[in-house]
């Protein structure tokens, strides 16, 4: 009787076991693992670089090529890469990155690199000549991930303590640089000096004759 219980449990064990292996499989745990390495960075700025524009006619004028590049989750504050972000603007490649190399800030180090493999980038897949007929004509950080942590206080408290990320963009054009980037019509002394004569003399005094 023994013989035939013992018989009995394997001839069950063997039908049972094909259906925990099948549900086993059927376990999903990607979620879980994949928390903390999803890509959540921006993905519309390099769509630029696949525009295909119409082809121009001889008596238009030439459209000069350019490159985007990025980099998303920087480990540093996006409100001091701005400084390093706004110091290349209208900067030709090799002075942008020769005035990095003396900047004394952690997050030079990454917009210098990412200057460089958009350089690399205009060569291979943009027909670009020449790696030293390019200027920086777009620059600018965004705010990346926020990691929250805490930090242990005194009395049984805590504080919260935020790791932050930011990403930094890059344009590079073909050809010089401009010689004024942030006025494109600058004015004369002389011309500045009139408007704001003409402004003072507009003033009036309110509730007078």
């Amino acid at each position: 009787m023994a013989l035939y219980k013992v018989k009995s449990l394997f001839q069950l064990g063997n039908q049972i076991q094909p259906l925990l292996i099948t549900q086993c499989d059927k376990f999903h745990t990607t979620s879980d693992l994949s928390a903390w390495s999803r890509n959540s960075g921006p993905k519309r700025w390099l769509k630029y670089n696949d525009v295909i524009y119409p082809p121009q006619s001889p008596d238009e004028e030439p459209r000069p090529a350019f490159v985007c590049h990025q980099r998303t989750n920087i480990k540093y504050s996006p409100w001091k890469m701005w400084y390093i972000a706004s110091l290349v603007r209208g900067m030709s490649v090799d002075e942008a990155i020769k005035q990095l190399k003396f900047v004394l800030k952690k997050g030079s180090k990454d917009v210098m690199e990412v200057i460089e493999e958009a350089r690399e980038l205009a060569i291979k897949e943009h027909n670009v000549q020449y790696g030293t007929n390019l200027w920086v004509a777009e620059s600018f950080v965004g705010k990346g991930q926020v990691i929250k942590g805490m930090r242990r206080h005194g009395r049984m408290r805590h504080g919260l303590v935020r790791y932050f990320h930011c990403h930094y963009f890059v344009r590079l054009e073909e050809g010089t640089p401009p010689k004024d980037y942030y006025m494109h019509a600058p004015k004369e002394p002389s011309q500045q000096l009139q408007e704001w004569l003409e402004e003072m003399r507009k003033r009036k005094i309110i509730n007078s004759l």
